[in-house]
């Protein structure tokens, strides 16, 4: 996994890159310290505490951070029982960095209705671009995918409806240009 560094951390200083939110910094050190967990082991108040000494902490949306860190090291049974039947693989055999990603993914679902799930899916695909994997951002993106229809069938029927209405429509448009 890529350590995070004060220039990744960082809002991007590069004018054509769009800068960090807070709470993808957030994100960022959340799924590096599920990483530290999985990989090391330690306490979620431990290594809670590690990550608050970055230097680069000071960028982190600190309540979104500790609820979200905490919430997937105190319950990380139940995420896995949800996880598991959208996994082709015992979660076990994942990397540890996606299997960070898609712990604290599952999190944000099942305990964060205010979140949109393609805005959580969005920022778990960047998360593997970033510390995964080359292409364990398909696989991210897959899995996530079909546990938002489990976990929020209603958002997603929705969504659907609203990507197809949108294709009918520029279809229509694409009509109406052609015939003219």
């Amino acid at each position: 996994m890529t350590t995070l560094t004060p220039e990744s951390a960082i809002p991007s200083a590069n004018e054509s890159e769009k800068p960090k939110s807070r709470r993808r910094i957030a994100r960022e050190f959340v799924v590096q310290g599920i990483y530290q967990w999985r990989v090391a082991g330690g306490t979620a108040s431990a290594i809670e505490q590690q990550l608050r000494e970055s230097e680069t902490f000071k960028y982190v949306d600190e309540k979104h951070f500790s609820q979200v860190l905490q919430g997937v090291l105190s319950d990380v049974d139940t995420l896995d029982q949800q996880l598991q039947p959208c996994l082709d693989r015992p979660s076990r055999e994942l990397s540890p960095v996606e299997y960070a990603i898609l712990l604290s993914s599952t999190f944000e679902l099942a305990s964060h209705p205010e979140i949109p799930y393609r805005a959580i899916i969005n920022e778990a695909i960047e998360l593997a671009r970033t510390f995964g994997g080359s292409d364990g951002y398909k696989y991210v993106n897959g899995v996530l995918d079909k546990l938002a229809r489990q976990l929020r069938p209603e958002e997603f029927a929705a969504g659907r409806a609203a990507r197809k209405a949108a294709q009918q429509s520029d279809a229509t448009d694409q009509n109406d240009i052609d015939s003219n």
